[in-house]
């Protein structure tokens, strides 16, 4: 009798405990197999390497906050408002200037105890940074007054407020690590990267990617980033500044579109977007500028005299050398070339280098990713019409609000071709 009672209650423990685990198998997530290349690409990463955006998105709208309660720009006078942000990018180049002399010393072998010499300009930073964070707020709310008064005038505002409103804030800004494939050229995956990596960081991971998953990967620098406030990389060029905070607003603008929301959608998706916001920001940019710093304008470019024997050397063509290497790269992986297409870039990368451009790799992820700003003619996008199409559906466009309405409805790269041969028509060019 006991022994059948204990049996009894042993099999209703074993029941409870089977049941158990039938709702964690159902209910808990399903974990990644090891061997999973989604898996793998996060160990890869790292905790320790990501980026948290929650914690940097909660510092700087806290900071926005209290510089939108101050709204002390709103009684300052136009050329005060410029001033104080042509004294704060001054103050900005300062500090980079003696950031990087104290790299320098630290990278000199030949010094014995770097810490005490640079003692005196690590001291000079620290005033320097502390004056900085004290202005950064104002100079930050002038600019985007600034921005947000011409886009307005574009027409890109709701009850005279330019919507959404612009917000930004400049800041360290992490690295994006780009994964495509090798047999072709396609953002695949990425991961944003805390700022400060090495190089030996960057080339670790680029080559974890390249031996365990079989795919192209490379660490970039960006300048700029779509959050809310944008994250703006720190810079003492107000015309650099104008049009960043001009292309990530256009992204906040986009966001509310179907083909913001598709940004992920594919490649040709994102090369869409990229390409939208660098074309607002090299319209709106020099606006800013001609407007509230016109002795900063570009002068014009005056054409070449004729010239005379001898002839003199031809000047080594970036954008255009890049875009042959990306047409013949596209070519050589479309009839499965991959090995010689890779050793192609490599070589190539050699030629960059010996006419000053510091490209530390040339591969299928460099083009995946630079290939996706197509808003001026060459460069790393190769012969994808793209670029050409939205240049095209731009200048027919009678306006720059009128182009992003159009533009904004986009679900699909066939979508853009149905557009371009209502607006504009024919065959769309190649570049």
């Amino acid at each position: 009798m006991i022994a059948s009672m204990r049996w009894r209650r042993a099999w209703s423990s074993f029941r409870l405990l089977l049941l158990l685990a039938l709702a964690v198998v159902v209910v808990a997530p399903e974990w990644p197999a090891f061997g999973d290349a989604r898996y793998q690409f996060q160990t890869i990463v790292g905790r320790a390497r990501r980026f948290d955006f929650f914690e940097w998105t909660a510092g700087a709208l806290g900071r926005k906050g209290e510089a939108l309660l101050a709204g002390t720009h709103h009684f300052m006078t136009g050329e005060a408002q410029k001033q104080l942000v042509l004294g704060y990018l001054e103050q900005v180049a300062a500090a980079q200037r003696i950031e990087a002399e104290i790299e320098q010393t630290f990278a000199n072998p030949e010094i014995a105890d770097p810490l005490s010499t640079t003692a005196g300009l690590q001291a000079e930073r620290d005033a320097i940074r502390a004056r900085l964070r004290r202005l950064q707020p104002l100079a930050e709310a002038i600019v985007q007054q600034q921005v947000a008064s011409v886009l307005a005038e574009e027409g890109l505002a709701v009850g005279g407020i330019t919507w959404p409103p612009v917000l930004m804030t400049m800041s360290p800004v992490p690295y994006m690590l780009i994964v495509s494939p090798r047999d072709r050229i396609a953002q695949v995956d990425s991961a944003a990267l805390i700022p400060g990596l090495s190089t030996e960081d960057k080339e670790l991971m680029e080559a974890a990617v390249f031996d365990r998953l079989g795919q192209s990967a490379l660490v970039v620098p960006i300048g700029g980033l779509g959050t809310y406030p944008a994250m703006i990389r720190e810079t003492s060029s107000i015309n650099w500044l104008a049009e960043v905070v001009s292309h990530e607003w256009t992204h906040h603008w986009l966001s509310f579109r179907p083909v913001g929301v598709r940004y992920l959608a594919g490649p040709e998706m994102r090369t869409i977007n990229e390409t939208v916001a660098s074309i607002v920001d090299l319209e709106i940019g020099p606006q800013v500028i001609a407007r509230y710093y016109p002795e900063l304008v570009p002068p014009l470019v005056t054409p070449a005299p004729p010239a005379t024997e001898p002839a003199p050397e031809i000047a080594f063509d970036f954008s255009a050398e890049m875009a042959e290497t990306r047409r013949t790269v596209d070519r050589m992986l479309g009839e499965g070339e991959i090995a010689g297409a890779e050793a192609y870039m490599e070589a190539r990368r050699r030629v960059f280098l010996d006419h000053g451009y510091n490209i530390r790799k040339l591969n299928q992820a460099y083009f995946a990713f630079y290939g996706g700003y197509a808003a001026t003619p060459g460069g790393a996008a190769g012969a994808d019409p793209i670029g050409p199409m939205l240049r095209e559906l731009r200048a027919a466009s009678p306006s720059l609000h009128a182009f992003l309405v159009d533009v904004g409805g986009l679900t699909s790269y066939d979508d853009l071709l149905a557009l371009y041969a209502r607006n504009v028509g024919g065959e769309p060019a190649i570049q």
